[in-house]
């Protein structure tokens, strides 16, 4: 491939359902650099994807493809019917030849990357969510040799570890283009090269870095802005100069033809005004802490096991959590860092006034715990958005409106069940809904594995300027090290506190 040939674009592209727009007047040229696109949950990121790999067709606007280009794909959901056939099987669909002539590349590709040979012949099914994606990607990327690759979400269920590998993977087949629709902001300063946004005034893409994009996108928006206030004044100081002019045109024509004059560069100027970019309030809020007290949680003697019981996975010897702490609990996958989250959330029980001072999770007595679970498995997809909202204790229907449209909910999409909304939609609505249950301690299982990096930071913010406690499992990085203020990790079996992140990140 030429440096920097364009591959794949899109020109002009727009895309509705029904007579709802998911995004319109898209352009962009995808070439050989590795590209993040990034948007907020629900522009229409993966609609996009799908329009460029043929899935879903454009409302309007068309598609561009050099001659020969061959696209992989890799999907955010694993794709059904794997599950019962094995590894080597399902690295097999992505060879050129069915024939079998070419199946000592998987051979390679096991060496290459590492793999450990017995994996070939497990069923897929039983892998762990982390290892099929890997696997996924490693035969998109390696054995069906695209000219470029889509990457649809490709950290989320994936620990620090089985991140760190795929990254591992990426460096190997550093010289094929990529295109990443991810949330990991960490993961895209590494692995790309140029940033792409998706909003709803189009497509806009910097030659940079994610960090360095964003502050570009920024200081772009932020000098629109600027110039819009200008040209208003400059208009408004025109209309006023016209309006002398119509005053004095009654006795002299030349100031009539000098009215005429201004007032078609009054309209020359609002032609061509600058259109700076609204986004739309979409508010993601935490319940301030009101706890008077200088523990929410004490630990002592605690073991926690696997379900059935069998084998223990950590064990706390003795942990005070303070109010306002907000920790991040640290383990490779399987360590139990979910298992002690789902312990705590068990334990809680807010009709105890008072808990046994022998127990061996103890909470202060004022604490109001909410569980955020990452499979967002409670969550009712069948309810309306404004009835799962109204659940919740002493909030009317003109409460419930308002609270979803400050968090991004359009009027119209109010009464549809949840099952519509992305998954991102989803988390965002989870959280609205446990802030009016009003809480002050969060016990957070992979909270941003669906939030777009603007919820992200939203919810970074508000858990620095609240007093809520906080205990919370989370792969991403960034998110790691600007939300906590302590860090425990799983480390043999045993809780133990450490200083920061950085060096466990490293170890994975």
């Amino acid at each position: 491939m030429p440096p920097h040939s364009a591959v794949l674009g899109i020109d002009n592209g727009s895309f509705h359902y029904g007579a709802t727009p998911v995004f319109e007047g898209v352009t962009l040229q995808l070439d050989d650099k590795r590209s993040a696109l990034v948007g907020d949950n629900g522009a229409g990121k993966s609609t996009l994807l799908k329009c460029l790999t043929g899935e879903l067709e454009l409302t309007g606007g068309q598609i561009v493809r050099s001659r020969g280009f061959k696209l992989g794909y890799v999907p955010q959901e694993t794709p059904g019917g794997l599950g019962d056939i094995t590894v080597r099987q399902v690295l097999e669909r992505y060879l050129g030849q069915p024939d079998g002539s070419e199946d000592w590349r998987i051979d390679v590709l096991l060496d290459e990357y590492a793999i450990p040979a017995e994996f070939a012949g497990r069923r897929f099914g039983e892998l762990s969510g982390g290892w099929q994606r890997l696997f996924l990607i490693a035969g998109a990327a390696r054995l069906a040799e695209p000219d470029l690759l889509i990457l649809d979400e490709p950290t989320n269920y994936l620990d620090l570890a089985n991140i760190n590998t795929l990254e591992r993977w990426l460096d190997v087949d550093s010289r094929l283009p990529l295109l990443v629709v991810s949330h990991d902001r960490e993961f895209l300063q590494r692995n790309t090269r140029r940033t792409i946004f998706l909003r709803g005034d189009g497509a806009h893409a910097f030659n940079a870095r994610f960090v360095e994009a964003r502050q570009q996108l920024l200081q772009r928006d932020a000098a629109d802005a600027a110039r819009r206030v200008q040209e208003e004044r400059e208009i408004a100081r025109l209309e006023k100069v016209a309006a002398r002019y119509r005053q004095w045109g009654v006795f002299n024509d030349k100031f009539d033809r000098r009215r005429k004059a201004t007032e078609k560069r009054i309209e020359r100027l609002e032609d061509e005004r600058t259109e700076p970019y609204a986004a739309r309030e979409r508010r993601l809020e935490l319940h301030d802490g009101d706890l008077d007290a200088k523990a929410a949680l004490r630990l002592r003697d605690l073991e926690v096991s696997v379900p059935d019981g069998s084998r223990s996975l950590v064990r706390v010897e003795a942990l005070t959590v303070g109010v306002g702490d907000r920790i991040a609990i640290l383990g490779p996958n399987g360590a139990g860092k979910s298992m002690l989250l789902n312990a705590l959330a068990a334990a809680y029980d807010p009709a105890l006034e008072h808990y046994d001072g022998r127990a061996s999770i103890r909470f202060n007595p004022s604490v109001r715990l909410v569980h955020f679970d990452q499979r967002m498995a409670d969550l009712p997809l069948k309810t309306s958005l404004i009835d799962y909202v109204l659940e919740a204790d002493g909030v009317t229907s003109k409460a419930a409106m308002a609270l979803l449209a400050r968090a991004g909910f359009l009027n119209a999409r109010i009464n549809a069940p949840i099952a519509t909304l992305s998954h991102g939609e989803r988390a965002r609505l989870i959280f609205l809904r446990l802030r009016l249950m009003r809480p002050n301690f969060y016990v957070l299982d992979e909270p941003t594995n669906h939030l777009d990096i603007a919820g992200q930071e939203a919810l970074e913010e508000q858990l620095e300027q609240s007093d809520v406690t906080c205990l919370f499992v989370s792969h991403d990085r960034f998110f790691t090290r600007t939300a906590a203020t302590r860090f425990l990790e799983i480390r043999k079996g045993r809780l133990v506190e450490i200083d920061g992140p950085d060096a466990f990140f490293d170890r994975q």
